[in-house]
C-alpha cells in the first residue's frame, strides 16, 4: 500500500469504488478534513458531509470510528445544510 494513501476498508475498495467509480479519493478526503457537517451514528461510524462542485451535490462520507478510514461514500440526495 502506498503510504500516503489513505486508509480504506474491504468493502470501500472493492464494493464503493466499483459501483460508483466516478467518486475520487480527493473529494472523500476533502469531506474528512473540511466537512460542511459531521455526524456519529448509533455504532459509532462518522458521517462527513461535503459540497463537490462536479458532482453538483453533496458528497456523504462515512468513516470508521478513528474519523479516517473510509469505509462508504455517496452523492445524499437528500442532504440539505
Amino acid at each position: 500500500m502506498n503510504p500516503k494513501a489513505p486508509a480504506m476498508t474491504p468493502y470501500f475498495q472493492n464494493d464503493v469504488l466499483a459501483k460508483r467509480p466516478y467518486i475520487r479519493i480527493e473529494w472523500c478526503l476533502n469531506a474528512i478534513e473540511h466537512p460542511v457537517l459531521t455526524e456519529t451514528q448509533p455504532d459509532g461510524r462518522i458521517r462527513h458531509w461535503v459540497y463537490v462542485e462536479e458532482l453538483g451535490k453533496y458528497l456523504r462520507v462515512v468513516t470508521l470510528p478513528d474519523g479516517i478510514t473510509l469505509h462508504n461514500a455517496f452523492p445524499d440526495r437528500r442532504f440539505a445544510p
